[in-house]
């Protein structure tokens, strides 16, 4: 996507000025750990109740909300009315089979189409990667749109039909350096970023939605290879999400569920200070700490900042009804880097 041919998009074009009529916002309410999701195009009086619950903190939409650029932004300015500081919207928008919004968005290609163009042309695939991201962030944030899940840091082992060509490339090298230019080019359009799934989610064959994946490599291998691209990226990324995978040489919890990749790992020995988001609390992998609340306590406690429960409302409101979540004085902070900023 060459910056000379790249054409304004009507998402682009849905800009402030498309913004629906401003609502007054609920009194401040500092925002909890939980992310949830909506039905549809608009919100319902029980998705505003959910909203205002004390214990969320952002909303994660789907295809299923979106039907034009300018009904999304509508819909993002309902969700932003709610409360005060508003929500953090959020979507899995990182381009092939993973973008949610197509019809009147550009079409984003698999991160793989990339990793192609480096082996072919290393400055021509920075340029392109970094026009990728800015074009993501300037059309999701014209929508209303706060931040995205991505870019994915998993290394292409060839192994993994979830994971496939959302992967940049096999060579961690490679993978960081491309990452770095898509991070790059959200920036430039205001939006932070999320690196996942951490510590790698490439090497395992299972696919996480419905099965429980492990990777049976040493702690040694994964720092070298899968983790190395968090390392280097460092402080260029915002946000990370662990995996919903076992790694028994190291722990016998899912990277999720584990202190020791959290805390030990990712915090103190790679020195990242962002927000942790967990995977979807819902899919299958997740399911082996036991219920909806044991999952989002485990997640919490072991270094998570934010969890998300997405596509089931009667989860998400026993969740709301009896987490009792540990304290973390860090989390309004981290959340409030990963909120657009205004460029220029």
């Amino acid at each position: 996507m060459p910056a000379s041919s790249r054409k304004t998009s009507p998402a682009a074009r849905t800009t402030r000025r498309a913004a629906s009529t401003p609502v007054r916002r609920s009194r401040h309410l500092a925002p909890g750990p939980v992310i949830v999701d909506v039905a549809g195009l608009r919100l319902t009086e029980a998705e505003r109740k959910r909203l205002r619950h004390p214990l969320v903190g952002g909303v994660i939409l789907f295809a299923r909300n979106y039907q034009s650029p300018e009904q999304l932004r509508a819909l993002t300015d309902e969700i932003h009315a709610v409360r005060s500081p508003a929500l953090l919207v959020a979507v899995d928008h990182e381009g092939g089979r993973v973008q949610r919004f197509r019809e009147g968005f550009s079409a984003i290609p698999a991160m793989r189409t990339l990793g192609e163009r480096w082996d072919v042309d290393v400055l021509a695939a920075c340029r392109e990667a970094t026009e990728v991201g800015r074009c993501m962030g300037e059309e999701l944030r014209a929508a209303g749109v706060d931040f995205t899940f991505a870019p994915v840091l998993d290394l292409d082992w060839g192994r993994s039909s979830v994971i496939g060509n959302r992967a940049f490339h096999h060579d961690p090298r490679v993978v960081a350096m491309l990452a770095r230019c898509v991070a790059h080019g959200l920036l430039l359009a205001g939006m932070a970023n999320c690196g996942k799934h951490f510590p790698g989610h490439g090497f395992a064959d299972a696919d996480s939605h419905v099965a429980m994946p492990e990777d049976t490599r040493s702690l040694d291998e994964i720092l070298a290879d899968d983790a190395a691209p968090y390392a280097w990226l460092g402080t260029a990324l915002t946000a990370v999400m662990p995996a919903h995978v076992i790694y028994p040489q190291v722990d016998r919890k899912p990277a999720g569920f584990s202190r020791k990749w959290l805390q030990t790992i990712l915090r103190r020995r790679l020195g990242f200070d962002g927000l942790i988001f967990s995977d979807d609390l819902t899919m299958e992998a997740a399911t082996v700490a036991g219920d909806i609340t044991a999952r989002a306590s485990a997640a919490l406690k072991a270094g998570c900042d934010m969890v998300l429960v997405c596509n089931r409302p009667d989860l998400a409101d026993e969740l709301l009804a009896n987490l009792q979540p540990p304290e973390n004085p860090h989390l309004e902070r981290r959340l409030n880097a990963l909120r657009p900023r205004v460029i220029g």
